[in-house]
């Protein structure tokens, strides 16, 4: 598996809070750019797509405010996996054809600078250790009130609604894997209150121990895990 690692330089040295929306819509106007097609079936409004794809930020000596994320340096970056290989080229030619293009935001811009591709490690154990890079977002949706109640690793509830979580985006996109074996156990971690999307939801950070199949950690490692993936929740790293 491969992920991309992606460079940005900023006109000024700050960001919105609200980094998921402004990510996002990097994302779409480079897709869009690329091909309509695509576009229309990752963002059709006439429904909601469930994404292959996850990513995390990186922010040199980031001092966050109310409104802002303030940086030392003009430049952040992020890292972009996704389990399909298909879609993993489409992005990356979709990001080269935008690179050294000013994307501008209110009273500043960014400018993708650098697109690397670097080889993601084989698991090949079924118990591993994880440090989040980006905050883990667990929820129970009620279909029928369409309301959600979020949860973070201090809630009893916890480990079992991630699990449920997890058995729906597998049933979702059609990919069969018992996942009787898994489990997730916190370590060493952290409640945090996150923006999503304009909206204050408990999240989770930290170190948490996985348990499942090989096959299963490994499409976890490059999809992500919770809810929330493609807005830059749930992507992890191994610890060991």
């Amino acid at each position: 598996m491969t992920e991309l690692k992606l460079e940005f330089e900023l006109e000024k040295p700050e960001l919105p809070i609200e980094i998921d929306r402004l990510i996002v819509s990097f994302f779409k106007a480079a897709i869009q750019n690329y091909s309509e097609e695509l576009f229309e079936k990752l963002y059709t409004k006439e429904k909601s797509v469930l994404k292959k794809f996850t990513w995390s930020n990186y922010f040199p000596g980031a001092q966050f405010t109310s409104e802002k994320i303030l940086l030392r340096e003009k430049k952040f970056f992020i890292n972009f996996s996704t389990i399909d290989l298909e879609e993993l080229i489409h992005f990356y030619n979709a990001f080269s054809l935008i690179q050294g293009t000013n994307f501008h935001m209110t009273h500043n811009s960014m400018k993708l600078v650098s697109i690397r591709t670097q080889e993601m490690r084989d698991i090949k154990d079924t118990e591993i250790i994880v440090k989040m890079q980006s905050s883990l977002i667990v929820r129970r949706h009620d279909v029928s009130k369409n309301t959600d109640i979020y949860y973070s690793c201090e809630d009893p509830e916890f480990a079992d609604i991630a699990k449920d979580n997890l058995r729906i985006f597998l049933q979702k996109l059609d990919i069969p894997m018992d996942i009787s074996d898994f489990s997730i156990t916190p370590i060493k971690t952290k409640k945090v209150v996150t923006k999503v999307f304009g909206r204050w939801v408990d999240g989770s950070i930290g170190i948490f121990k996985l348990t499942g199949s090989v096959e299963l950690l490994n499409l976890l490692y490059a999809a992500g895990f919770g809810t929330r993936r493609s807005e830059g929740h749930g992507k992890w790293e191994i610890v060991y």
